[in-house]
């Protein structure tokens, strides 16, 4: 009999509401993880895209609780340290520890840097890399006291390259690399390992709006539909797909989080149909 890859494991995952940080919560369940999720389940005024609800987050306890997994929900900001340590160390003490922390939850907006109102920029940085820092400091202490454990942060093939459009989440994205290689510097003497997944688009609510469809047609008058977005979005790749889905990531993240990666720390891993590496653009 296969033991699961996680078993007897706790992994804390925010952003979990959807996309893919309900993806991770399914896949770790699956594997034998209980999963702790925190979500803002709200909107951020600067972020173009739907928000993720509190029906969201109860919808993936219902799924990890379909695949046989414990999960704890717990609705918070990761721009509130002092909020989420509150949720993450009440949730920690009901599943006796922690081993496995993926700081996923983000936002995307767009605008040209030069023009970029000050708020945009200030909720991206607030998000996406003040966020992420929050999630490792308020775990970090857990996983210390577990004697080790693994750190996954969700960047984006825009931590890797240049994108137009989207100078804050670019610079956010870059920020959350130089973040994971020095956690990993000095995490690795408790036995934490910390590496960043860069994904090209994901079908998610990030990408499937018309804010971000229309900045792949501007040719159109009107909102494209998904199958005249997926043909434009296609160019990005070296692979012939317009974007992954959240399980490619997730499944990438259950790598890095299980002991088949127990060596592997300080790395930033594409998932990205080859996007960073495409020749011709």
């Amino acid at each position: 009999m296969t033991i699961p890859r996680l078993a007897g494991k706790v992994a804390l995952i925010s952003g979990a509401a959807r996309g893919i940080g309900r993806a991770q919560a399914v896949r770790f369940a699956q594997e034998g993880a209980d999963i702790i999720g925190i979500d803002l389940c709200g909107p951020i005024d600067t972020a173009r895209v739907p928000h993720s609800t509190p029906e969201d987050l109860a919808e993936t306890v219902r799924q990890v609780g379909a695949v046989g997994g414990r999960m704890t929900a717990a609705v918070a900001d990761v721009r509130d340290k002092e909020a989420l340590r509150a949720a993450v160390d009440n949730a920690v003490s009901r599943h006796s520890g922690l081993d496995i922390v993926c700081a996923t939850a983000g936002i995307t907006s767009r605008g040209s840097a030069v023009d970029l109102p000050e708020e945009a920029w200030r909720a991206m940085l607030d998000v996406n890399l003040t966020g992420v820092f929050h999630t490792c400091q308020v775990s970090a202490p857990h996983l210390i006291a577990r004697g080790g454990g693994a750190m996954v942060l969700v960047s984006s093939i825009a931590g890797l390259r240049g994108l137009s459009g989207v100078a804050h989440y670019t610079a956010a994205k870059h920020g959350m690399v130089g973040l994971m290689r020095s956690l990993a510097n000095e995490l690795a003497p408790h036995r934490v390992r910390v590496n960043t997944v860069h994904p090209t688009n994901v079908d998610t609510p990030l990408i499937q709006n018309d804010a971000v469809r229309g900045a792949f047609r501007p040719d159109l008058q009107r909102p494209p539909t998904r199958d005249e977005f997926a043909d434009a979005a296609k160019a990005m790749n070296m692979l012939d797909i317009p974007w992954v889905e959240p399980v490619d990531v997730a499944n990438a993240c259950l790598f890095l989080v299980s002991d088949e990666a127990r060596y592997v720390t300080a790395v930033a891993l594409p998932v990205d149909a080859g996007s960073t590496q495409r020749q011709g653009r």
